[in-house]
């Protein structure tokens, strides 16, 4: 079969479960061939094997059903760092690179050996960001899941940052120790009744569930317990639902009487991260 000929077919196909059809499908099959979506398209008359346009829709029909592209190819783009991911963990999101930048540029010195904790870590992506863009930084990955902290391990050792990124199996802050400059998270916040069919069929429910009624109650742990954990001149950042800026910021300061709460926007415009920035 030509390979136009597969990749419409395979287009078509999506097009009713899917907001991007013809990219899902180019990126399945640019993971089978071993190639880049470049090469795709400059080839697109290209003869595809039998036993890989098999494998490619049976690809297909499982994007169809919902399952996220990225378990599908083992590995998805975060803050221009690949990482492996399954089922075992949440699927990096775009919106989360928000956390990512508030916390470099809060930062500022990034040769300075900053002491960080990420809570909820998951595939490891934000603990990895931040200690690739910081070199000396020491950060700790807590994650309530074993399942979750492999996936993070092969994280860890795929960008070589063994010696400066600890995994922690713990639930939140309860395994810290010590002072940290910054503790990052981004816990579940979802209403579990309301996620999307296709996310709650396929991606963990620990990396979904636990935020309570209003999506909040893992925020009130946070933040109960986060003060003795900060030091002086210390920050917490939490990245949020686009409906949860007051009730988050409020909890915030309530915790923080002392401290500027700030809320960013992501680039739709929906409060997505939360800084508190305590005094020096």
């Amino acid at each position: 079969m030509i390979l136009l000929h597969l990749i419409n077919l395979a287009t078509t196909r999506l097009v009713v479960t899917s907001t991007t059809p013809r990219l899902d499908a180019e990126l399945l099959l640019t993971h089978l061939l071993g190639w880049s979506r470049a090469r795709l398209l400059a080839e697109r008359d290209a003869p595809i094997p039998p036993q890989v346009a098999e494998a490619f829709m049976a690809l297909v029909e499982r994007r169809a059903s919902g399952e996220p592209v990225a378990y599908l190819v083992g590995h998805k783009e975060f803050y221009g760092y690949e990482l492996l991911v399954d089922r075992r963990v949440l699927v990096p999101r775009p919106e989360t690179e928000l956390l990512v930048e508030v916390a470099l540029a809060m930062l500022g010195d990034h040769t300075a050996a900053w002491r960080i904790a990420d809570l909820g870590s998951g595939s490891g992506a934000i603990a990895i960001a931040l200690g690739l863009q910081l070199p000396h930084a020491q950060i700790e990955a807590v994650d309530l899941s074993p399942a979750a902290l492999e996936v993070a391990a092969a994280n860890v050792e795929r960008h070589a940052l063994s010696g400066r990124v600890r995994l922690v199996l713990g639930d939140l802050c309860a395994p810290l120790a010590g002072q940290y400059d910054l503790i990052v998270s981004n816990p579940p916040y979802t209403i579990l009744a309301e996620v999307e069919p296709n996310v709650l069929a396929h991606e963990p429910h620990l990396a979904l569930e636990g935020g309570g009624a209003d999506g909040a109650d893992l925020y009130r742990r946070i933040f109960a317990a986060a003060p003795r954990y900060l030091r002086a001149g210390g920050s917490v950042l939490c990245e949020i639902g686009a409906w949860q800026g007051e009730i988050v910021s409020a909890l915030a300061q309530a915790a923080f009487p002392m401290a500027e709460v700030r809320l960013f926007h992501d680039l739709a415009g929906h409060p997505r991260v939360v800084r508190v920035a305590t005094a020096t």
